[in-house]
């Protein structure tokens, strides 16, 4: 016995240049139908919440599936997958492509070569699942935007639920982001840590998919934008506050992967006020009151 729920899309042009967009999606639990075998022209996310089974590859060879995982099914990859008939699963399942796709892979994101993947909860993924079935309602004016939209999240949530993440991977890159502004090479990241530089690059790979240097400069950048942005300082001193002591490097750096030059963002996106920027980030829920000038 089992109980499914589905239902499929079909974006348009317009749609499929947002980057991603949902083809389907569905809820299923219970003793569920084998799938397969069967060759995709498309990517979905399989995640199983609960209960277990099998899955089959182009390579004939049968893995054991166990809740909470995520079956990747990728585009001219023939696969076979079904619950165990006594047991049964619980799963949810999104259809999607576009041309995203390829920088999540790039990424790590999405996986090619491990279809299943195992997780450490299913319940983030499953509840972004969730609401992208709510939104795919028929009545919805927002469908393909909204549910493209979604898919986006749900790569993000099941990135973050990867079960083989290691435990400590959330901290290094804390310390990697307090850190990336001082003047220290990534070997000399590395043996802080009492870590080699390749397993440093490997470990930041897997928490983050890029490398220690793509992920330190991106903080570095994210620094001098703000330091650019919210401070008079000239841009010498900005280079020295990121780490730079050459702010001639700093300025064609800058430029090469920001796309205009340090004066030029200054120039676009200055809200330099008295004091400084907050620190602290807004509570949605808890705006700060602003009062009027004749507000007593």
């Amino acid at each position: 016995m089992y109980r499914t729920w589905m239902r499929f899309l079909t974006p348009g042009p317009a749609h499929h240049r947002l980057g991603l967009a949902c083809l389907g999606v569905g809820l299923q639990h219970g003793a569920l139908p084998t799938v397969g075998p069967r060759t995709l022209d498309h990517h979905v996310a399989v995640v199983i919440s609960a209960g277990g089974g099998w899955y089959r590859g182009a390579d004939g060879r049968r893995t054991t599936v166990t809740a909470p995982a995520l079956l990747w099914l990728t585009p001219g990859v023939p696969h076979h997958y079904a619950p165990d008939p006594d047991t049964g699963w619980d799963e949810g399942f999104v259809d999607f492509t576009g041309p995203a796709t390829t920088a999540y892979r790039d990424l790590g994101y999405i996986e090619p070569d491990r279809p299943v993947v195992p997780l450490s909860d299913a319940a983030g993924p499953r509840a972004v699942i969730t609401r992208l079935a709510r939104a795919a309602r028929r009545d919805n004016p927002l469908l393909e935007v909204e549910t493209g939209a979604a898919v986006h999240e749900l790569l993000v949530a099941l990135r973050r639920a990867r079960a083989d993440l290691a435990p400590g991977a959330d901290q290094l890159l804390a310390a990697l982001a307090r850190d990336a502004c001082a003047p220290l090479s990534v070997a000399d990241h590395a043996a802080r840590h009492g870590m080699t530089t390749a397993e440093l690059r490997d470990a930041v790979r897997r928490a983050a998919g890029r490398t220690p240097k793509d992920y330190l400069l991106g903080i570095r950048l994210g620094r001098a934008k703000d330091l650019l942005a919210g401070t008079e300082l000239p841009v010498a001193a900005v280079a020295r506050r990121v780490g730079y002591d050459d702010p001639a490097y700093f300025s064609r750096l800058f430029s090469r992967r920001v796309g205009l030059a340090p004066v030029r963002f200054r120039a676009q996106q200055g809200h330099t006020v008295p004091g400084g920027w907050s620190d602290r980030v807004p509570d949605p829920g808890d705006p700060p009151v602003i009062h009027s000038p004749d507000t007593p």
